[in-house]
Formats: C-alpha cells, sequence, structure tokens
C-alpha cells in the first residue's frame, strides 16, 4: 500500500514551540511523570461542561490542522498550525511536555503527525508529507484543568483507492465502536464491534494502544481496547463516564516497534494504519461526542 512513498524516516526535529505564560499547563508539564489519577471516571455535571469546551478547542484545532494536510506541507507545519490554534484559543496542547516512562525525554511538540506505517506518536518534523500519504493528526486540548482529546486521518490529494478505503473503514470502526458503548455493558464490548468490524474488511485492530479515560487526567485508569478482550477489560460502562475511542486499524499485520526516539511506533511489516479518536460522554439513552466543533 502507498505506491509513492516506500517508507517514512525521521526527520529534524525544530525547536520547543512557546506558550504564553497566562496559559495554565496541566500539572505533569516539567515532571519526570504524570501524577497518577486517583478520581474515578464520572465526573460532575460542571467538569463535563469544561471538557466540552476542551473538546470543542480540539476539534476545531483537527479540523483546521487537516485542512492544512497537503503535498508539500512539513509535518512541523502542521504542528505549528495547530500550536497557534490552541494558543489562540486559550488552551495547552496536552502532547507537549508530556513524560514519557522512566529515563526517556517528554514529548517535544503540541500534536502527533503519523504518516502512513507508523501507527502513532509520530513526533512533526521536516518530513514533507506527499501525494497520497495518510497523516493521522492527533491533538488534545487543555483549558481549564481538563483535556479534550481527537484524531483524525487526513489524506494529501488524492489518495489511492485503498487508503482512501482504509481511512473510510477506520472512521466507521470508531463510530460502531461508540455506538456499541451502553451503560451496563462492559468495556470490552466496544473492542469486539471494531474488531470484528475490521476484519470484514481485510484489516487488523491495533491491540498495543488503547482508548482511555479523560478529563481532569490526559490518561486515567481506564482502558478502552478496540479488540476483543473478553473476560479481561470487564469494566462496566456506566452513565456519565467519559472516555476516548481511538481505533488504530492496520492493512497488513499490526505487529509494531518503537523507534529510537523514545515516542514513534511503526508497523513492522510497513503496512499503512488510519486513526480516528473521539472523546466521548455515555448518556442514558447512548452517547455524546464532547470533541465536536
Amino acid at each position: 500500500m502507498g505506491p509513492v512513498r516506500t517508507s517514512i524516516a525521521k526527520g529534524v526535529v525544530s525547536s520547543r514551540r512557546e506558550v504564553p505564560r497566562h496559559i495554565v499547563p496541566p500539572e505533569y508539564v516539567g515532571k519526570k511523570s504524570a501524577a497518577r489519577w486517583k478520581g474515578g471516571d464520572v465526573p460532575d455535571a460542571e467538569t463535563v461542561e469544561r471538557i466540552r469546551e476542551s473538546g470543542r478547542i480540539a476539534a476545531q484545532a483537527l479540523a483546521e490542522v487537516g485542512r492544512h494536510v497537503q503535498p508539500g506541507v512539513t509535518t512541523d507545519e502542521l504542528d505549528r498550525i495547530g500550536h497557534e490554534f490552541m494558543i489562540d484559543n486559550g488552551a495547552y496542547p496536552s502532547t507537549l511536555g508530556y513524560p514519557s516512562s522512566a529515563g526517556k525525554r517528554p514529548y517535544p511538540k503540541s500534536l502527533c503527525t503519523s504518516v502512513n506505517e507508523v501507527i502513532c506518536h509520530g513526533i512533526p518534523d521536516s518530513t514533507v508529507v506527499e501525494e497520497g500519504d495518510i497523516v493521522k493528526v492527533d491533538i488534545t486540548a487543555f483549558k481549564n484543568g481538563v483535556h479534550g482529546d481527537n484524531c483524525g486521518s487526513f489524506i494529501a490529494g488524492e489518495g489511492s483507492e485503498q487508503a482512501r478505503q482504509l481511512v473510510d473503514v477506520t472512521r466507521e470502526a470508531m463510530m460502531r465502536g461508540i455506538k456499541a458503548a451502553r451503560p451496563g455493558r462492559e468495556v470490552n464490548v466496544i473492542g469486539r464491534v471494531i474488531e470484528k468490524y475490521a476484519a470484514r474488511h481485510g484489516f487488523e485492530s491495533v491491540r498495543d494502544y488503547t482508548g482511555h479515560g479523560v478529563g481532569p487526567a490526559f490518561h486515567t485508569g481506564l482502558v478502552i481496547p478496540h479488540y476483543d478482550a473478553a473476560p479481561y477489560h470487564s469494566d462496566i460502562i456506566e452513565v456519565g463516564m467519559v472516555f476516548t475511542v481511538e481505533p488504530m486499524l492496520v492493512a497488513g499485520s499490526q505487529s509494531n516497534h518503537e523507534w529510537d526516539d523514545d515516542w514513534t511506533v511503526a508497523t513492522d511489516d510497513g503496512s499503512w494504519v488510519a486513526q480516528f479518536e473521539n472523546t466521548v460522554l455515555i448518556t442514558a439513552d447512548g452517547y455524546e461526542i464532547l470533541t465536536a466543533p
């Protein structure tokens, strides 16, 4: 898949972008690790309203960056666009300075740009986007003490038929997973629906990276797998829960490896990947997408 570009290589990463002093960063910025979240996954109504605002900013930022995914743009330029949109809206870009595991470098940029076979956590750099590339843009806004997290896949130019199918199926898989998230069910039903739908189209769902609870913490302890994890991940979905659903589907094997930059994850066989993500609120009769523009 991907007849123009054979593979993605590391580019040059520019210096860290500045954030004005009046914009409050998350607690983990400048620390070796994020504080462990001790709250639950059902925020109160006032907190949900704040998440909704952060989600709206994140969704608008995603749309703005997505409009610029065209052949010839660098992924660093996409990062600049997203960063400035966040700042202009009074939000801190949640990934900027996010700590990794012990001994590894914090994430250096304001969003993730994962191109083609890069599954997730791609660092924006001097890489030039080419005709037909799939660019996954993962962007999270932190404002008023809460995060709103979303991701989308954009094709530069027209793209191949298979690339367009992969993107379309992944978007639909995300929505099917969200629609399956009903109160009283186990969270593993979400992944069961996603994996089954992906397999119908010949795609695999990446297992190593999951959805998560989100709100006052970027990542809570709640895990949302995108494959059939039963009998594990049997947490019961409750009214008022807030979490992300963010499947990554691959047109090949989901086996993967991490680059030596401590962040970028790519498929072993070079197969291309698409991803979509929304932050959702569980309601009594279904769901509400909080990352809505």
